[in-house]
């Protein structure tokens, strides 16, 4: 058990780090790509404003056009508005590789400019923008150029722009961020894994003193109890016995019977029970532990069904195997609606890995909530699983429990539905 709870504590741990580390890395990636974008978006921009060309760069903010050669060149050029996009220089422009090309108002292609680019045509710049006319889009990717339409007084402007350079930026780090993260997440896993026992101590300290408490506990009443049941016998023969002996002697039972369960789950929750584990006919143990509980059906006004497949094998421990299916049966008979029913089966999975061992019993009114509760310590449903006419059910609310340790010390799993009027208790065997 020790293990199993070290286990989950390293998987949960890992599990919120791997979210945390995606959430992180794709956060950090997605704000590169989407800035990397509006950047490349922006600068197609200004060229589109400037139709088709960079304006000349003012490092005081401004961006203006070059002076014309006329009389008046010793005057200041003509202001434009301020320059909004501060992550560009005057290197800009001649850092940026970009080809332009113009249609009319008809869709019709009437000029390409490939001055700023070498590794287009302008055959192959017209292929571009006919694609882009044809698609219809106003921005985009097309192959290692990003693209964006304008319109001009004599048509439609198309400007597009070599993003290898950034694209190649981006892949690169992609690549080193999840490489970093990744080197980053197995470091935190081994060092999860290292202080893991360090943080579950102090509930494997209290798992310990309960285990201890209850095996102490259990062998320090068992003297009171027999003391007890001696002198009853005695007062029994001295005088005739009576109400008052009989409750006694009924009540050790009840006790002695409760010891013994603790004990037995207690030694089945250790982390290594001691199991004798050999491959054993199954089909015959599930029946001879199933076939006593037919009287006892009977007499309660219930019908017990045995439907188990012949022949089959299974390798674990075989007394453990037949006090699962005798809690199982024994539950389903204790808890059947009255004149009810109870199925026993034991069969082969669909996926033929799996022996299913399945105990069901009708239930006019099966317990709400979480079923999984059901195998709790000492764990009852008042609204389903109580006394029915009168009917005293016993038992102690831990015979489930042992049913899961046994199930769990096999490496299988149990579990239990309510469908169809009928609660069904499933066994899993691997």
């Amino acid at each position: 058990m020790i293990k199993r709870l070290q286990r989950k504590f390293v998987v949960i741990a890992a599990v919120c780090l791997l979210i945390v580390e995606f959430a992180i890395i794709g956060g950090i990636n997605g704000v590169n790509i989407y800035q990397t974008n509006k950047n490349a978006d922006d600068l197609l921009n200004i060229i589109i404003e400037n139709d088709g060309r960079f304006p000349e760069f003012d490092p005081k903010g401004m961006k203006h056009d070059k002076p014309q050669n006329n009389s008046d060149s010793a005057s200041p050029p003509e202001s434009k508005k301020p320059d909004k996009h501060r992550g560009f220089n005057e290197e800009t422009k001649y850092q940026t590789r970009y080809f332009v090309v113009y249609a009319d108002s008809n869709g019709e292609i009437t000029k390409v400019d490939t001055g700023h680019v070498a590794a287009v045509s302008s055959s192959q710049a017209i292929e571009y923008g006919k694609s882009v006319l044809d698609s219809g889009k106003t921005s985009g990717t097309s192959g290692n150029y990003r693209y964006k339409t304008g319109d001009t007084d004599k048509g439609k402007i198309i400007v597009f722009m070599d993003c290898r350079s950034d694209s190649a930026t981006k892949n690169r780090f992609l690549l080193v961020s999840c490489a970093i993260g990744a080197a980053g997440y197995i470091l935190v896993c081994l060092l999860i894994i290292i202080f893991s026992k360090r943080a579950i101590r102090p509930v494997v300290e209290s798992f310990e003193k309960q285990k201890r408490f209850i095996t102490d506990a259990g062998h320090e009443i068992k003297t009171p109890l027999a003391i007890i049941s001696a002198n009853t016998e005695v007062l029994e023969m001295v005088s005739e016995p009576n109400e008052w002996t009989v409750s006694i002697k009924n009540q050790i039972t009840r006790l002695n019977g409760l010891l013994k369960e603790l004990l037995s789950l207690a030694k089945m929750e250790e982390e290594k029970p001691a199991l004798t584990m050999a491959d054993f006919n199954i089909s015959d143990a599930v029946y001879d532990a199933a076939s006593p509980f037919t009287t006892l059906a009977e007499t309660k006004g219930k019908k017990l069904t045995i439907d188990v497949a012949n022949g089959l094998s299974y390798h674990g421990d075989e007394g453990a195997i037949r006090q699962l299916v005798s809690i199982l049966t024994e539950n389903a008979v204790k808890y059947a609606d009255e004149d009810g029913e109870i199925i026993v089966k034991l069969f082969t999975s669909h996926n033929g890995k799996e022996t299913d061992l399945e105990a069901s019993n009708t239930c006019k009114e099966p317990p709400q909530g979480d079923l999984t509760k059901l195998f709790d310590r000492f764990y009852r449903d008042d609204s389903s699983r109580s006394r029915s006419k009168g009917e005293k059910k016993g038992g102690y609310g831990i015979g489930l429990s042992i049913a899961q340790a046994i199930v769990r010390s096999h490496k299988s799993k149990i579990s239990c539905k309510a469908e169809n009027g009928m609660m069904i208790f499933t066994a899993q065997l691997k």
